[in-house]
């Protein structure tokens, strides 16, 4: 039976469907504690080698977070063989971090060294120039906090490697490599955005999701 959009407060949602939902969220996120107490509380049910797997990415993205990029970057090669070796962007971006690490610590001759051993080979290729002479130029500052570079130093920036990294991890083990939630958001938006160009004048303002989840 087709369901007319506009109508979504009417439609009814199984709690099995949310708890699962739910579940896949936190799995995809590495929060296996509540993961647990989840479980324990709905009856749903998670494989041990899905904890194992989870319980190993958490590892890997405590490291990237942390700064700790070379960890990270061994718990990923222990994992998942070849990834970074086949993913040459996520590889760069992991070096990045730990590239970062040591300016931020003030090691900025071991920084310079790093980047002639582990960087410098990228620069060959033409679509890592501008990303390699941006992190290169955080050299040239006593205070790279303010240069027009600072946002490599954000935990932003680490998060959005983090991400990456858990995305290609979970791909590269023929798993989803977005969660369910994720998914129904990305739904949700595009079926709102096409409902809002369908009622035209209607609208008073283009669709945000920000905006409705607030509502």
């Amino acid at each position: 039976m087709d369901v007319d959009p506009r109508q979504y407060e009417n439609i009814k949602i199984n709690d099995n469907d949310s708890h699962n939902i739910i579940l896949s969220y936190l799995i995809h996120g590495c929060y296996k504690d509540t993961v647990e107490s989840l479980v324990a509380s709905t009856g749903l049910k998670v494989s041990g080698p899905q904890l194992e797997n989870m319980e190993k990415r958490k590892r890997i993205l405590h490291s990237a977070l942390k700064g700790n990029a070379l960890d990270a970057i061994a718990l990923t090669e222990q994992i998942s063989p070849n990834l970074l070796e086949n993913n040459k962007d996520l590889y760069f971006d992991l070096l990045s971090l730990h590239f970062v690490e040591l300016i931020c610590s003030k090691k900025c001759t071991e920084a310079l060294e790093f980047a002639q051993a582990k960087l410098t080979p990228f620069g060959k290729v033409p679509k890592y120039v501008e990303k390699l002479e941006d992190f290169m130029a955080l050299l040239a500052y006593e205070e790279p906090e303010k240069s027009p570079m600072f946002h490599l130093l954000s935990f932003e920036y680490r998060q959005h490697v983090a991400d990456s990294l858990n995305r290609a991890i979970l791909a590269h083990g023929n798993l989803p490599s977005y969660s369910e939630l994720e998914r129904l958001i990305q739904q949700a938006t595009v079926v709102r955005q096409c409902l809002s160009e369908e009622l035209g004048k209607d609208v008073q303002s283009a669709f945000s999701l920000k905006d409705f989840v607030k509502s």
